[in-house]
């Protein structure tokens, strides 16, 4: 919304991010299946979002839950989208990958071919138990496959102020990252829930609404921030 490029791929199986961008994911459409198991371009999948210039996605349709099986006996398994994206020459500001909630092949591809990792941690305890496990992985592949591999950012996701287990997740999330965390919290929000049965992100769905303006106010933070590096 500010005039930057920025590309959206999507890893996840579900499709949840192509839906929310209003990316076609059903059917035989090119997706990335295609590019991590067939070595289809990545230029040839990606989408301009509509309504929204300068917003792009790479779909992903269900054929991509197969894709873990597949990539288990193939060469180089778990850098194939880093080639994907070494071999793509668009220019962009910022590339997002969409990882899957499981920590299979499908991510470690997007932790090979990342430099930077963003967790959103939802304010609940069970998500603090994921985390450990989320981080032991990180490190794991920066050990041995992406040295350059960081967390940069954690964003606090579904706070709601009126629960004391909300404020001691944060509370502690913060004490033990430190500047790691996004000072913006985003608050519980039935408009954020509601604007992907429309094929919409809340920042056109509702801008108006308390969860826009919370994740408006996240991506000036990590804006910043990247400038500042």
């Amino acid at each position: 919304m500010h005039g930057e490029r920025v590309l959206v791929i999507d890893l996840d199986p579900q499709g949840n991010a192509s839906t929310a961008l209003a990316t076609e994911h059903r059917g035989d459409i090119p997706d990335v299946y295609q590019v991590l198991i067939d070595d289809l371009p990545l230029a040839e999948i990606v989408r301009e979002v509509p309504d929204m210039p300068g917003l792009y996605c790479a779909p992903a349709t269900l054929n991509l839950a197969g894709a873990e099986i597949e990539l288990v006996s193939m060469v180089a398994r778990e850098a194939r989208l880093r080639r994907a994206l070494s071999a793509f020459d668009a220019e962009f500001d910022y590339i997002f990958i969409d990882c899957p909630p499981s920590l299979g092949l499908l991510t470690v591809n997007s932790l090979v071919a990342a430099e930077e990792v963003l967790i959103p941690i939802q304010c609940e305890y069970y998500a603090l138990e994921g985390l450990t496990q989320l981080l032991h992985n990180i490190d794991l592949i920066k050990a041995h496959l992406n040295s350059s591999l960081r967390v940069s950012t954690i964003l606090l996701t579904m706070y709601d102020g009126r629960t004391r287990l909300a404020s001691q997740v944060a509370e502690e999330v913060r004490t033990h990252f430190g500047n790691t965390v996004l000072d913006t919290v985003i608050p519980r929000s039935v408009r954020v829930s509601e604007a992907p049965s429309y094929g919409q992100s809340v920042m056109t769905y509702d801008p108006g609404s308390s969860g826009a303006t919370a994740y408006m106010e996240a991506a000036r933070e990590i804006a910043y921030r990247g400038a500042a590096v």
